[in-house]
């Protein structure tokens, strides 16, 4: 029986000739991440290691993101923990404050992550770069710490669903309404413990944010990764941003799956996930049907959804106009690249004209840390990734995850909307 290609890269990485679902394996890792938040835990279970510094300083990552620029003391305490363990460690790749970005969207721009590599992270959005066609899953912290010592991990091979894009995606309608469309479809524990691998025509009309969009939500299905493969789209961004050596693996023509699920990305709407589950979808027909969902906030922006090309959907819709009254609209860019290029094109002139703010990068509203906490009975319209019960504030606040066209269009409103409504 042929492999998958995630277990393909795993069989590689455990310097096996072929693995099959359900085998137990010990990988070597090409990079290992964490941030402000799970490092500081990973650090002190390796200082009770005894072991003598990392496995590899180059094949660490650190980057504060999730409550910097310091929101208090405790955060502070955090963020030295883990500049004090780069600086000891001389670890390449520590990003401070100033040039960094929110973890998924950095590493890729720096050339980080390539086709082929085994990437674990303390984060369990890390499953991000299956979009270059890597295995990268989210692990605990002491797993983290295991791996920055070693260099290696145990891993279960996971079984895959194949999902079979065909079409191309219509006017005002991402990679995130795919996403969202999926999970809704199959539930967040739909692919528990499965690689979601994307395959079939339709993915070479999808750009490679919607790519990072779709996996970083594999997660949000239960998955253990999603991956896609490598064609010309991925090798241009590889150009742009890489200058590591790679390697491309392809399924097996006979890889087993659990199951094939066909998806025509030309029949999809601009979808929303209710509260309090990313399963909770609704169209935007749906929407309207049911009448106004009003708002409090909008936030633009997060791994899921702060580059550059959401910050110039997001710009597009809004130029011109100005965000409803009493609407509080706060627009993130990822990293500082993306920041410095709103900049230079002139995007940040439009939100701030339209009655937006425009933060530092940071994960600060995604997880309830700051910069956007709701309190009771108050409802948001992210781009995030996560409407869990309190999820970005008071647990009687309600997060409604969407696009940056949909939350954009809903900012001028003051209610759930579209472009197509403006």
């Amino acid at each position: 029986m042929g492999m998958t290609m995630t277990q393909k890269i795993l069989a590689r990485a455990a310097g096996q000739e072929s693995v099959k679902a359900g085998d137990l394996i010990m990988a070597n890792l090409d990079l290992v991440l964490g941030n402000d938040i799970t490092s500081p835990v990973a650090i002190h279970e390796i200082e009770k290691m005894n072991v003598e510094g990392v496995f590899d300083k180059d094949k660490i990552a650190l980057v504060p993101d999730h409550f910097v620029p310091n929101k208090d003391i405790k955060s502070a305490e955090h963020c030295k923990c883990v500049r004090e363990f780069a600086r000891k460690n001389e670890i390449t790749n520590y990003f401070e404050v100033g040039e960094m970005g929110i973890e998924h969207a950095l590493l890729p721009e720096k050339g980080l992550t390539v086709p082929g590599d085994v990437i674990i992270g303390a984060d369990s959005h890390t499953c991000t770069y299956g979009a270059l066609g890597a295995f990268s899953t989210g692990v605990g912290s002491t797993d983290m710490a295991a791996g920055m010592a070693t260099g290696q991990a145990w891993f279960k091979v996971p079984s895959a669903i194949k999902f079979n894009l065909t079409g191309s995606l219509p006017k005002d309608v991402s990679g995130k309404d795919l996403i969202l469309h999926i999970i809704g479809m199959i539930g967040v524990d739909g692919a528990l413990y499965k690689s979601m691998e994307f395959t079939g025509p339709g993915v070479a009309s999808l750009s490679m944010d919607d790519r990072f969009t779709v996996a970083n939500m594999a997660i949000e299905a239960g998955g253990k990764n999603g991956i896609f493969p490598v064609d010309d789209k991925t090798i241009e961004y590889l150009k742009e941003h890489a200058t590591r050596e790679y390697k491309v693996f392809e399924a097996d023509a006979d890889a087993e799956y659990d199951e094939t699920i066909e998806i025509d990305l030309s029949k999809l709407r601009p979808t929303v996930s209710f509260p309090h589950l990313p399963e909770n979808t609704h169209t935007i027909d749906e929407i309207h049907k049911d009448g106004d969902v009003k708002i409090d906030q909008v936030v633009i922006g997060s791994c899921t959804n702060g580059r550059i090309s959401d910050m110039r959907i997001a710009a597009e819709i809004l130029k011109g106009r100005h965000v409803a009254k009493g609407l509080r609209v706060i627009v993130i860019p990822t990293t500082q690249a993306v920041y410095m290029q709103c900049l230079e094109e002139g995007l940040l002139k439009i939100f701030i004209e339209a009655g937006c703010v425009v933060s530092t990068p940071t994960c600060g509203p995604c997880l309830g840390g700051y910069m956007g906490v709701m309190a009771a009975g108050e409802r948001c319209v992210s781009t995030t990734n996560r409407n869990f019960v309190g999820r970005m504030g008071h647990v009687d606040s309600e997060v409604y995850l969407a696009s940056p066209a949909v939350a954009a269009a809903s900012a001028i409103k003051g209610f759930i909307a579209c472009p197509e409504d403006l």
